[in-house]
């Protein structure tokens, strides 16, 4: 193995450190209520966060120092692992069932999400069979399908929990490293009457995502009901204005915006800190997509560059999804902010894998 030549990117580093203190703030700022209400302890979700955010920097550490061409060596028994997990967790007894959703296995409330070590899984996996097999990306039969099978099949697992915003988040990532390999565009475009078919299938198939759909496009028709979350999201951020209400002084977190320490936690920081709070996020983020995407075009082979497409690709997708529905562009869908968002396994996840794309960039030609 080559030696790592320089040290990580300060950019990537300084945006991820960033991104995490301010989700750290933000989960007491916006879950203290809940938190109180619920267990009887206003910081009941920040210490949690405080733990694996540890935990997380601990592994991100580990794989900041670790060659990434490790990850290729185990990318096919890991993405076996994966599948079993998703496998068992679909079992009644072992998995359990939180937000509507088999997604979970632990005890209490400390758990894993199998869904969560799948889009790793399954961007390192990609990544090594594309760099090995890039020469026949551009065949459809025997170079774009085969990948796209694999993705499938874990995207069907995903299903049966159902999980639509986990999977669409891996199929994301997953796209970006195949469009990256070299598949040609009319291939994939040919794929996307499919993929719209499909998803249509998946929304007339639960009536709760059809009232979703109607909810995105008109809230105001069941405002108590299918509407409620958009409305109470927007609600908060109206407030906000320029500079916000001011840190801890959200009124929306009063039980009004549902889940606030998660998936709707960027409504209460744009209502608290305004549009200059929400913007600085942003940029943050837009710093650690271009540095990635940096990396990956410097990465000194094919398997570097896949790698760190595909990690990149897993902020991305989440980031956009994310405010996309928070701000009311989206159809709502459960899906946390990146290291923002209170979550055990899905911020440990993450910052490993921001650990692997930090290694990459040590590489850079």
């Amino acid at each position: 193995m080559v030696k790592a030549r320089t040290a990580p990117d300060l950019w990537l580093i300084v945006s991820v450190l960033s991104l995490l203190a301010i989700g750290i703030v933000m989960v007491y700022s916006a879950g203290a209520v809940v938190a109180y209400h619920d267990y009887g302890d206003s910081f009941y979700f920040v210490k949690r966060q405080l733990l694996f955010a540890v935990l997380g920097l601990v592994a991100m550490f580990f794989t900041m120092n670790t060659d990434y061409h490790v990850w290729k060596r185990y990318a096919k028994i890991g993405l076996i692992i994966c599948f079993a997990l998703l496998v068992i967790v679909l079992i009644p007894g072992i998995g359990n069932v939180r937000g509507g959703a088999r997604s979970w296995l632990g005890i209490g409330s400390f758990g894993i999400q199998p869904s969560e070590f799948m889009k790793l899984a399954m961007v390192i996996f990609l990544a090594k069979m594309l760099s090995e097999e890039q020469s026949r990306i551009t065949l459809f039969t025997q170079g774009l399908l085969p990948p796209l099978g694999i993705m499938g099949a874990a995207f069907a697992m995903i299903m049966l929990q159902p999980d639509l915003g986990t999977g669409t988040v891996m199929v994301g990532a997953s796209l970006l490293v195949i469009f990256t390999a070299g598949a040609r565009i009319k291939h994939l475009m040919s794929l996307v009457l499919v993929g719209v078919a499909g998803f249509v299938g998946l929304v007339l198939a639960a009536p709760y995502r059809l009232q979703r759909i109607t909810a995105f496009l008109d809230p105001w028709q069941d405002p108590l009901g299918a509407g409620y979350q958009a409305i109470q999201s927007l609600y908060a951020i109206g407030p906000g204005g320029l500079i916000g209400l001011g840190l801890g002084a959200s009124r929306q977190k009063y039980n009004y915006v549902p889940e606030p320490q998660t998936d709707f936690i960027f409504s209460i920081l744009a209502e608290e800190l305004g549009f200059i709070g929400g913007v600085a996020v942003l940029l943050l983020f837009l710093i650690l997509v271009w540095r990635g995407m940096r990396a990956a075009m410097t990465a000194p082979d094919t398997f570097g560059s896949l790698l760190a497409a595909g990690i990149v690709g897993i902020v991305a997708v989440q980031v956009i999804i994310n405010i996309g529905v928070v701000i009311g562009l989206m159809p709502v869908t459960g899906i946390t902010l990146p290291l923002i968002s209170y979550g055990g396994s899905s911020l440990t996840l993450m910052l490993t894998a921001l650990g692997i794309l930090l290694n990459i960039s040590r590489y850079a030609r």
